[in-house]
């Protein structure tokens, strides 16, 4: 076994471990980074009309499904954990006429060509491109897979502002006799790709792989198989009088883009 199969065996068996967990925490609305942050950002980008097939990859408990379903959307949905499937299915029972989901690797172009070609009208994923180990065959075989015009549309961790090692700083400055405050960001690297395990929820029973990529690894990747970047979103959190946390209201944590089939 390659190296690069070795990771992404064992990023998949990390990811069935805190499925869940996972699934526990988020339940059916998800949480506040997401209701705030990712879900009405890839809403705007998507644009989903009544009728279409979209597929939903990476789509953990089904929470963005679901709401596709609400939207009059038919979907198909995959996770490469069975575990995170089964929630997924347990969670919507009342649209398994419009949702489809199956146990897919979006590693593997052999998996992905089971998902047809010239069949969606387009794709998205919330939050997994990052923790996917090799996104190649993904963007390849989803030239394929949508229509003509056909859009993709996925959030990521900001690679700018989120890599590894990144440090929150607060400061304090007598400014003629008041004390402002400002938090920062302190990086350390940024254009080269690394692999790093992360904790992102609380609790988790093990870390997860994440894997940071610079902007042009991503713009490259999908130039190449023929697509063209036509939307682009950096939410961030509304800023709220007296809060003490690290605020990310001028700083993004994430970024949404729309790559569009040509």
């Amino acid at each position: 076994m390659s190296e690069r199969e070795e990771l992404i065996q064992d990023s998949k068996l990390r990811w069935e471990k805190n499925a869940e967990h996972w699934d526990d925490y988020m339940g059916e609305e998800s949480n506040r980074f997401y209701r705030e942050l990712i879900r009405p950002s890839t809403e705007k980008l998507l644009k989903v009309k009544e009728g279409q097939t979209i597929l939903d990859i990476a789509c953990g408990n089904g929470n963005f499904s679901r709401r596709l379903a609400q939207l009059g959307a038919k979907v198909v949905a995959l996770d490469y954990s069975s575990k995170m499937v089964e929630r997924a299915k347990k969670r919507s029972k009342e649209y398994l006429g419009q949702i489809e989901y199956r146990v897919l690797d979006a590693t593997s172009y052999e998996d992905l060509n089971e998902l047809g070609h010239k069949k969606y009208d387009n794709a998205v994923a919330n939050m997994a491109l990052m923790d996917i180990a090799d996104i190649t065959p993904l963007i390849e075989s989803l030239h394929k897979m949508l229509k003509p015009n056909g859009a993709f549309v996925f959030s990521i961790t900001h690679p700018s502002f989120q890599t590894p090692g990144v440090r929150t700083i607060h400061e304090s400055e007598d400014i003629n006799g008041e004390i402002v405050s400002r938090n920062s960001i302190q990086l350390f690297k940024y254009l080269s790709p690394q692999a790093y395990e992360a904790i992102g929820i609380k609790g988790q029973d093990t870390p997860h792989y994440m894997f940071h990529r610079p902007m042009a690894y991503y713009t490259t990747l999908f130039f190449k198989a023929g697509f063209v970047l036509d939307g682009l979103e950096e939410p961030s959190f509304k800023k709220e009088k007296g809060e003490s946390q690290f605020e990310w209201n001028e700083i993004p944590p994430v970024a949404i883009f729309r790559f569009r089939k040509v």
